[in-house]
């Protein structure tokens, strides 16, 4: 190729790539849709809408959530995989639709890694072990005690097979060495209905649904999941301290994006999400819901969730959970 072909071969490439780059440096133009899978009312929900509502005002564009619950979360979880990497579709992910589902589905229509770019961790939560007034316990010690007594006679719910918070029921019968009797439900808030009902005796449950319940003496906490206590209910301990060292599940929050977003918008993206997590209001949702603000890179999350897929995937097999 001449000196010619190529100073035209530039200026083509070159006239090519300066619309992409306004494009990138005038991010965002139009409204932004925060995509998750979960049911209204739950944290993924409350965590999609007070951050929204920041990076609206930020951006001064709308952002909208869409709201796309079923199939374990696999229906938004395709839904954004397949969506343009342009940054005005975005991903709230949690521990389900990629930790989990990478491992407990035997075919998905995305690449759980592939088909998304990371954007960052936004919050980390604990679950919480409730219970329905009417069982004759108070601790987890007790609640161990009663169910070695009655095997295959207390139910624990969930809010769906294979999710965060069934595999947290798992891992107490196999930690404890105890029998339970698996109740699943289409979400948290359908399965705290459920606890009281007393369709099921215990649930591990995500604390949006749980926290007023217990509040209000309806429910009965008897431990939290995550290594410290949460400010959101400062008196019940944690697994730990309740006598099951080793038990520990954190429900980890991000903002992920299709495959292909300019690295430009990423980074202005993940600035604006970590300056929202941060804000004295949020921080209030943030409390209330009995959530942690965590933030990292887009590099720090990608191995994240890689190490996510690797332990939780142990747990599926250990569960034996399975979707085909």
């Amino acid at each position: 190729m001449n000196q010619k072909s190529i100073r035209v071969t530039l200026a083509s490439m070159l006239a090519l790539a300066a619309p992409v780059a306004a494009a990138q440096a005038d991010y965002p133009v139009k409204t932004i849709r925060i995509v998750h899978g979960f049911t209204p009312g739950g944290i993924s929900d409350v965590l999609a809408r007070s951050l929204g509502a920041k990076l609206a005002a930020s951006f001064g564009q709308q952002v909208v959530v869409d709201a796309r619950s079923g199939a374990g979360t696999t229906i938004a979880s395709e839904h954004v995989a397949k969506s343009p990497g342009d940054g005005y579709t975005l991903f709230l992910q949690d521990i389900t639709t990629h930790a989990i589902n990478a491992s407990l589905y035997r075919r998905l229509p995305y690449a759980s890694v592939r088909d998304f770019t990371p954007v960052t961790l936004i919050a980390a939560t604990p679950l919480m072990l409730v219970m329905h007034p009417s069982l004759p316990v108070k601790s987890v010690k007790e609640l161990i005690a009663l169910a070695k007594t009655r095997p295959n006679e207390i139910a624990y719910g969930s809010s769906g097979n294979g999710t965060i918070v069934h595999l947290a029921g798992e891992m107490l019968k196999v930690m404890a060495g105890i029998q339970l009797v698996h109740v699943p439900y289409k979400g948290s808030p359908q399965a705290v209905i459920g606890i009281l009902s007393g369709e099921a005796a215990i649930l591990f449950s995500t604390m949006p649904p749980a926290l007023p319940m217990v509040a209000a003496g309806k429910l009965r906490a008897l431990g939290i999941t995550t290594a410290q206590r949460t400010s959101a209910a400062p008196g019940v301990p944690t697994m730990k301290e309740a006598g099951l060292r080793d038990f520990e599940l954190v429900l980890y929050s991000g903002i992920l994006a299709p495959r292909g977003i300019p690295r430009p918008v990423v980074d202005r993206l993940n600035a604006e999400f970590g300056k929202a997590v941060r804000l004295p209001d949020v921080q209030k949702i943030y409390e209330n819901v009995g959530a942690v603000a965590v933030t990292n890179t887009p590099e720090a999350f990608a191995a994240h969730i890689q190490s996510e897929i690797a332990k939780l995937g142990k747990l599926v097999q250990l569960a034996g959970a399975r979707v085909d």
